[in-house]
């Protein structure tokens, strides 16, 4: 039998497993049929990993023979295969179908993300992730298994739901030398990503009522605000980023501003420096928060210059910087981080004993190690060259075909022509292999005029920009009306 790599197999408890004792059944039959129902109702994947008999044994409370004599027998029925010391695995076929017009289990399930917001799946143009291809992945992996060494002699204890020290500091130092920022280690909170940011905030500080969001803004950001009670007010985004003016007329007294200062999202512009001061003066003014989202601040591209995070020109101490490590390490560490003014510190800290959601202490000192190592300097140093390039090329094979595109931070900007469908585009283009987000549903209120695609840079090689360019364009084409 082939195996791909073990599924862990899910405790006893989960899988309904028990033994009754006083019942009539033997408890080996007990046993087996219990986990013969378990594979046959798909609660035990094919491939899944048992528990050693041992171990189950222990588990139930059983002799460790009597959870042997189960195990052979379902062994002998062919579905499961004992691999010696390997381990023992559910059978990769010879598992029950469902019987017909039986309901599938409950699972929980996303929203179409082309269509919702822009996770898109892998593919070419994809948003939101740095280049496979350039990223040090020999040192990242040294760094990683030095932290587990490190991890594996450490003495055990309850993780700082406040996040790692060694993190905390480490972030620290890099912002004052990447976004102009003076704060302490004691100011830093890792949380598990974005959302998570903006949830301890939203808890710690127990706001309530309105909350600016930019339009066009990041989908999830309004979602995320919304679920946690505070009414989204859409404030117009131009040229030189939020209009203050505009969100002071709507919603004067709201309690939060949430803004991408550094790369506005999705339109790449930065907020200017008398919006900035407007910004931070009605703050003050109203007793409100500004939440700094630092999307791709520290990756402005050449020939712009990065500006100082929004947080560096509080004197007020009203604004929250957040950040994550998505975009210049991998999306898949779910690890962000929240600064807050120094008076707020004791109010986070009782927040985050109580919904922090920082990562495990090995990632996170991997993070940091790289940190303290310079590594991530250097590479960003790298990419800001090489996604210029990767931008440049994707501007020029667009343009070369009369298509109207503009530069926006780390993307493409492309419009569609009139009537056009950008999500039924988007979604069509999966299909082959690229991954363009819809620039509609950025919008609070979507109108046919907002019809776009937003096209990721970071992951399309200069040489192959030509052909994946004209094939998407192609696409487009196809579905003029």
């Amino acid at each position: 039998m082939t195996l791909s790599r073990p599924v862990s197999a899910p405790p006893a408890s989960a899988l309904h497993l028990a033994v009754d004792r006083s019942a009539r059944e033997p408890v080996t039959e007990q046993i087996r049929k219990a986990l013969q129902a378990a594979i046959a109702q798909g609660r035990l994947a094919p491939g899944a990993r048992l528990p050693s008999w041992r171990d189950l044994a222990s588990q139930l409370g059983v002799a460790r023979g009597t959870v042997r004599a189960a195990y052979e027998a379902l062994i002998d029925a062919q579905l499961i295969v004992a691999l010696g010391a390997a381990g023992t695995f559910v059978g990769r076929h010879g598992v029950a179908a469902p019987p017909p017009g039986a309901v599938a289990p409950a699972a929980t399930v996303l929203r179409d993300p082309v269509a919702n917001y822009p996770r898109s799946v892998s593919g070419v143009f994809q948003m939101g992730v740095p280049a496979q291809d350039a990223f040090p992945a020999k040192v990242w992996e040294r760094t990683v298994a030095r932290a587990a060494r490190e991890s594996a002699h450490a003495p055990l204890r309850y993780p700082d739901p406040r996040g790692e020290a060694l993190l905390r500091a480490a972030i620290a130092a890099y912002l004052a030398v990447a976004r102009g920022m003076a704060c302490s280690a004691a100011q830093v909170y890792i949380t598990s990503g974005h959302t998570a940011a903006i949830a301890l905030a939203v808890q710690a500080l127990g706001l309530r009522g309105q909350a600016w969001s930019e339009d066009p803004g990041y989908p999830l950001t309004r979602r995320t605000l919304a679920a946690l009670g505070l009414a989204c007010v859409p404030v117009p985004v131009d040229a030189q980023g939020l209009d203050v003016a505009a969100g002071m007329a709507v919603a004067p007294r709201a309690a939060l501003a949430v803004v991408t200062p550094g790369q506005q999202a999705p339109l790449g512009a930065a907020l200017s420096v008398e919006r900035r001061q407007a910004l931070l003066g009605w703050a003050v003014q109203a007793g409100a928060w500004v939440l700094e989202d630092d999307y791709l601040g520290e990756l402005q591209l050449p020939p712009g210059r990065a500006l100082p995070a929004l947080a560096a020109q509080d004197a007020g101490g009203r604004v929250l910087h957040m950040g994550t490590f998505s975009k210049t390490i991998n999306p898949s560490l779910r690890l962000g981080f929240l600064v807050v003014p120094a008076a707020q510190v004791a109010r986070f800290d009782e927040a985050a004993a109580l919904f922090g959601s920082a990562p495990g202490p090995l990632l996170q000192n991997a993070v940091a190690q790289f940190l303290q190592g310079g590594h991530l300097l250097r590479h960003l140093r790298r990419m800001k060259q090489l996604y210029a390039g990767r931008r440049d090329a994707i501007l020029g094979s667009l343009r070369a075909e009369g298509a109207t595109c503009r530069a926006a931070g780390l993307a493409v900007l492309l419009r569609l022509p009139p009537g056009l469908d950008d999500v039924a585009l988007a979604l069509q283009a999966r299909q082959h292999g690229l991954a363009p987000v819809p620039l509609s549903p950025w919008y609070a209120d979507p109108q046919p005029h907002h019809a776009g695609l937003v096209l990721g840079v970071a992951n399309v090689p200069e040489g192959e920009a030509a052909a994946h360019c004209r094939q998407l364009l192609g696409l487009v084409g196809d579905r003029r009306p």
